[in-house]
């Protein structure tokens, strides 16, 4: 039922899509106040330079983009590769293909900023000798899951699950199949998941260190991808080599060179960024309090006394 609905609703023209965005960002933020506190606490906190009437503009400019990414990846279920090559536009791609070409593999950092679902139609723009994919986190609702999985992969991109990650780049390694993956990197991650700590909008942040593990154990090409917002419905994707030898390159120091970049696009146009997204509510404090490494890693603390056999926990 759902994916009928979906799919008849996408066949609507983009702009008959933008005035329903307008009417859900009326119901969404104006009538509903979703997620209101978070976006406050997050904006304020990441911005203490700014003005109430500044912070009010980015608040209103994220909300009125909220509505256009659900249009848009409505839209994503119809739209034409044509349309979307004309809307979403991706820049160094040659990099990539000459990369690819020479038998190495892509690691693609990004984050939850512009349309990340129009990302997927890279397959579009690089050599048909990359498979290309993106790593995602099955959704709970069996039917929402199968309807994104559609969208995510209509126009040649691969979805791998979050647990698979590993087991699919050695598969496609042990097979000599160039891959270009991205991965959306800026998740929070669970307690007995953190390993590093950044300095990320005035904000001490935990964040998740899996992408450059697997970039520098299989040696990939690593890229960022700063994505723009030409105008309503147009996008620029911009694919920046970080460095070809991963490998090289200190412990976390990928990690951290992806939130210098992330936060850059973020602070260019703040409101594309998704803030309804609880992201700063771990705190070094609390962890140093709960939690500690041992053997590399991450216990409550009362697990690491051997008479005790309490597990370790993620919300």
């Amino acid at each position: 039922m759902l994916l009928s609905v979906w799919y008849l609703l996408s066949l609507l023209p983009l702009w008959v899509h933008y005035l329903l965005s307008d009417l859900l960002y009326l119901i969404v933020y104006k009538i509903f106040g979703y997620r209101k506190a978070v976006v406050k606490s997050n904006l304020a906190t990441s911005f203490p330079e700014k003005s109430k009437d500044e912070l009010l503009k980015i608040e209103r400019g994220f909300y009125h983009f909220l509505g256009d990414y659900l249009a848009e990846s409505v839209k994503l279920m119809t739209i034409s590769k044509k349309n979307l090559k004309k809307r979403l536009v991706f820049k160094g791609t040659e990099v990539v293909n000459e990369i690819v070409e020479s038998g190495q593999s892509c690691a693609v950092y990004l984050g939850h900023y512009c349309n990340w679902e129009w990302i997927t139609s890279l397959p579009l723009w690089v050599t048909p000798k990359a498979h290309c994919g993106q790593i995602y986190h099955p959704l709970e609702n069996l039917v929402t899951d199968l309807v994104f999985l559609r969208l995510r992969q209509r126009m040649g991109a691969e979805c791998i699950a979050m647990q698979d990650t590993l087991r699919k780049v050695l598969e496609y390694k042990n097979k000599k199949q160039p891959i270009v993956i991205g991965y959306i990197s800026d998740q929070k991650p669970f307690w007995n998941n953190i390993h590093h700590w950044v300095d990320f909008l005035h904000h001490d942040t935990p964040v998740l260190t899996g992408t450059e593990r697997i970039a520098r154990r299989m040696n990939h090409a690593v890229f960022y991808l700063d994505v723009r917002r030409i105008r309503r419905g147009y996008y620029e994707a911009e694919i920046k080599l970080i460095t070809r030898e991963p490998q090289t390159m200190k412990e976390f120091e990928l990690t951290d060179i992806y939130y210098q970049h992330l936060e850059q696009s973020i602070l260019r146009a703040p409101e594309f960024w998704l803030w309804s997204h609880n992201r700063f509510n771990r705190t070094r404090e609390e962890f140093n309090r709960n939690y500690e490494v041992v053997n590399g890693k991450v216990v409550p603390k009362a697990a690491s006394d051997p008479e005790s056999s309490s597990p370790c926990t993620a919300e």
